[in-house]
């Protein structure tokens, strides 16, 4: 695989990925949306069928990473790291174009939403209206969820602890069960595994902290929503954004070297 050849599949596997991710996101939380409130199931499920169609897509490009955290352990198993830095920028650039292609996607719901005084509040709102639990939290917006994950108990330690024990379970299976014949990215049947790995993921440990498990899935859409002309959109919570970003990293050194002290 030449280096364009990485940086043009990462991007668009995942564009890909957070365009459908997102898309899920936006679809349960924003008011005018059909699928407004259809709740943990759905969300997950969506996911789990980006990710599916994300990596047929870019497979054949890059090998499908599509998370520098996957991208991390691979250059830690087979001591390469000449890519590295390719693969990181197409999945940040891609996770920022598909966060914006969510906003083009909803863009009348996220007016509606951030404009509706039931959810952000102001002159005119009911007293007794509840407002979205994201605009009582510290350094959030109304709709920060549908870019980027935020912890329902904020504690540093635990989020952290969060994050690294879900990448270490995906980033397992996909180093032991869904990788290649060349071993350098996810094949066709592991791309079906590591989808429903995604899923078992956000049913068992996503409650905690929306399971990021994916530095360039948080961090792009977090950039995006802090540069989106969006009304009433509050913060873009950069206080926790650490965290998505340093746990996956983690997890996924972790996962390689229990790997290559068990299974090699």
């Amino acid at each position: 695989m030449s280096s364009s050849d990485i940086f043009i599949g990462e991007t668009i596997g995942t564009a890909i990925l957070i365009l459908l991710g997102g898309g899920v996101c936006a679809a349960v939380t924003l008011k005018a949306s059909k699928a407004r409130n259809a709740g943990w199931l759905a969300i997950t499920f969506g996911w789990g069928f980006a990710v599916l169609t994300a990596v047929y897509t870019s497979a054949p490009l890059s090998g499908a990473h599509l998370n520098p955290a996957v991208t991390l352990a691979l250059a830690i198993k087979d001591n390469d790291w000449s890519n590295v830095a390719t693969y990181w920028g197409g999945q940040v650039l891609g996770a920022m174009i598909g966060a914006a292609l969510v906003w083009v996607a909803y863009y009348g719901q996220f007016q509606a939403h951030l404009t509706d005084k039931e959810i952000v509040g102001g002159p005119g709102a009911q007293e007794t209206a509840t407002k979205a639990v994201e605009a009582q939290e510290t350094g959030a917006g109304p709709v920060l969820g549908v870019f980027s994950t935020g912890p329902e108990i904020r504690n540093a330690v635990q989020n952290l602890a969060t994050e690294i024990i879900g990448t270490i379970v995906l980033v397992l299976a996909v180093l032991t069960q869904g990788l290649n014949d060349n071993g350098n990215g996810l094949g066709i049947l592991g791309a079906l595994i590591t989808a429903l790995v995604v899923v078992s993921i956000g049913l068992s440990l996503g409650g905690p902290t929306g399971y990021a498990i994916n530095p360039a899935r948080d961090l792009g859409p977090r950039i995006v929503h802090a540069l989106l002309p969006l009304p009433n959109k509050g913060g873009s919570d950069w206080g926790y954004a650490w965290i998505p970003v340093v746990g996956p990293l983690i997890g996924a050194a972790i996962a390689a070297g229990i790997y290559k002290v068990a299974f090699v």
